[in-house]
């Protein structure tokens, strides 16, 4: 028997609802996915759909429900799980032919693995006996890609009673959520992102379904999405003492990626991930040794075997040259790829008006825009309906949004309560703070632009999941599409199928388009350089010392990154006289922005 394989990338979660049902279009052909479940309205009403769709009975869950929150995504996980299994079984049965999706599963696999090997042994094979008994065997090999979910941590609001008396912890957003995937019948990772909460990291610690049994693994694991070593480093460590063992790294560029743009010091992804391969052994070891160490204490089950660290990378892949070369030089288990998914009806929620607009699209109709209430850029697209009714809200003398899902409430300038600074509320009253006399100045009219930028991303990166499935909106006060794509978009133009994606990824076929396109890692370095541009210019009317030192440190980061692009050059082959020269066009506009630094 064949052992399992598995593709060697994966679609990682893009916005609230673009991958919210992505493992029932893809999962089935062993490709992995990760679904978000912040937004449990979104979940509910995506449960309703299925369904409905799969003649199944549905049963409301209303949020005046006990703990509604973690049921609603427990819910949708098992109906998830359910179909996809269901499909996969579906799958095993049909007949070898061409255009069926058993076919499909094996034409879709890297050429390199064992599975697709026997497939085209089986094609020509002439003998129906040992034809049939390849056919067997391949039925055995289908194994579906991994249904993961993303938690980002920081989204983590308190909840109250309906008397109004805070609830306790495990009640917040982020608590719940991930309650609501430990409890699911999901075998699969969740995923960590922006950022470490040590309050949501010490609910984990009381969740039975993430730690070793007497005779197997975790039923549950954890993915924490870094952009650095160190992150990695220190927050693996508060995993391990706590008796979580952290299963996957999973390295994003710092701006080179969709959503929110989490910037680092100045480090480049190349440098990134040449120290995980460096150190990935140590990393591994010292873990696993802190982790049993705190199993033992507890007095619980220990890992009876070290496991497999997996390291993945994402943000700004776009060729078959690039993500084997992060397979190969790097050690990569497996790379993200995420915004050209857009471009795919079969496998993202994208409604037909912002597919048109994207399919499309110029590289200036992407942007990092300040949109985000969390106060983090935010990679955007120009045509979104989003910002036409942004703008449409001012004219009329209404900024700001209706804010009911309430996600990203965080300010409490003008509230004893957190309110969200994308609200109508708060604008409303930063807008009259700065009309007062005494608050005239220079760049007024700037400040507040800055506020009314601010939008919904709970309604907005969630609209397009329902407009592609006819979902009626349960508020018609923002119909308005956010989407995010990474600045990598800006290299595909087109609609395309799943097939011509994946073949794509693999180097079977090429569908990027005429648009002039460096090195993935030549694109990050030029974003840096922009990004520490801006800072510069932001900081124009003078620099503190601590900011100064943070400057510098960025620059020397920048130079580093650089001096160890050009040692590894040589590893690009034919492609490494373009990559020299691109470095050192990129120098020669970083030294230029210096210069204008002093």
């Amino acid at each position: 028997m064949i052992q399992q394989t598995q593709h060697n990338f994966h679609i990682p979660v893009m916005g609230l609802g673009y991958t919210i049902d992505t493992p029932v279009k893809v999962a089935r052909f062993g490709i992995s996915s990760v679904i978000s479940i912040v937004e449990d309205e979104l979940t509910e009403q995506m449960r309703c759909f299925y369904c409905e769709k799969y003649l199944l009975p549905f049963h409301f869950i209303s949020n005046t429900q006990h703990d509604y929150r973690a049921k609603r995504i427990e819910a949708y996980l098992n109906l998830i799980k359910q179909i996809v299994d269901a499909q996969v079984v579906t799958l095993k049965e049909l007949p070898f032919e061409n255009g069926a999706e058993i076919n499909l599963y094996f034409e879709l696999l890297p050429d390199s693995c064992k599975a697709k090997k026997l497939y085209y042994q089986m094609l020509q094979e002439s003998n129906e006996t040992i034809k049939k008994q390849l056919q067997a065997q391949l039925r055995e090999a289908i194994v579906p890609g991994a249904i993961d979910v993303n938690l980002m941590s920081k989204v983590d609001k308190n909840n109250y009673s309906a008397t109004g008396e805070l609830l306790p912890p495990e009640y917040t957003d982020a608590a719940a959520g991930l309650r609501g995937f430990a409890n699911s019948k999901l075998g699969s990772s969740v995923v960590f992102s922006a950022g470490y909460n040590p309050r949501l990291y010490s609910y984990l610690e009381q969740l039975p379904a993430f730690y070793p049994t007497k005779e197997n693994g975790p039923q549950k694991k954890v993915i924490l999405k870094v952009s650095d070593y160190r992150s990695a480093l220190v927050q693996g460590k508060i995993l391990a003492k706590k008796g979580i063992l952290v299963a996957e790294f999973r390295i994003e560029s710092g701006l080179n990626c969709g959503g929110h743009a989490f910037a680092t010091d100045g480090l480049l992804l190349g440098p990134i991930m040449e120290e995980f391969k460096n150190n990935k052994t140590t990393l591994q070891q010292e873990l696993f040794t802190m982790c049993n160490a705190a199993l033992a204490a507890k007095e619980k089950p220990l890992f009876k075997e070290q496991p497999t660290l997996r390291i993945t990378v994402q943000g700004g892949i776009g060729t078959a040259a690039e993500q084997q070369f992060l397979l190969d030089y790097y050690g990569a288990e497996s790379t993200g790829w995420g915004s050209p998914f857009l471009l795919i009806p079969e496998v993202t929620n994208v409604d037909a008006i912002t597919l048109e607009q994207l399919a499309c699209a110029l590289p200036e109709d992407y942007y990092t825009s300040n949109i985000s209430p969390l106060g983090v850029p935010f990679n955007s697209f120009k045509k979104a309906s989003s910002e036409t009714e942004r703008t449409r809200r001012i004219d009329e003398g209404r900024p700001g949004n209706p804010c009911t899902k309430k996600y990203l409430i965080s300010n409490t300038e003008f509230t004893e309560l957190p309110i969200c600074t994308a609200s109508r509320k708060y604008q409303n009253l930063k807008l009259q703070q700065l009309s007062n006399p005494s608050n005239a100045h220079a760049d007024i009219e700037k400040e507040k632009e800055a506020i009314m930028e601010k939008d919904c991303l709970c309604e907005g990166l969630g609209n397009a999941a329902l407009a592609v499935n006819d979902i009626p909106l349960l508020r018609k006060a923002n119909t308005g599409i956010i989407i995010c794509p990474g600045p990598n978009l800006a290299y595909f133009s087109g609609i395309f199928s799943l097939q011509q994606m994946v073949d794509h990824i693999y180097g079977r076929t090429n569908i990027l388009n005429e648009v002039p396109r460096s090195h993935m890692f030549i694109n990050e370095l030029n974003m840096y350089i922009s990004y520490f541009e801006n800072e510069i210019v932001k900081n124009a009317d003078g620099l503190n010392a601590v900011r100064t030192k943070q400057l510098h440190t960025f620059h020397e980061n920048l130079l580093k990154g650089i001096a160890y692009y050009r040692n590894i050059a040589t590893h690009f082959k034919k492609e490494a006289f373009t990559f020299l020269q691109d470095i050192l066009t990129a120098v020669e506009r970083l030294d230029k922005v210096v210069e204008t630094q002093k």
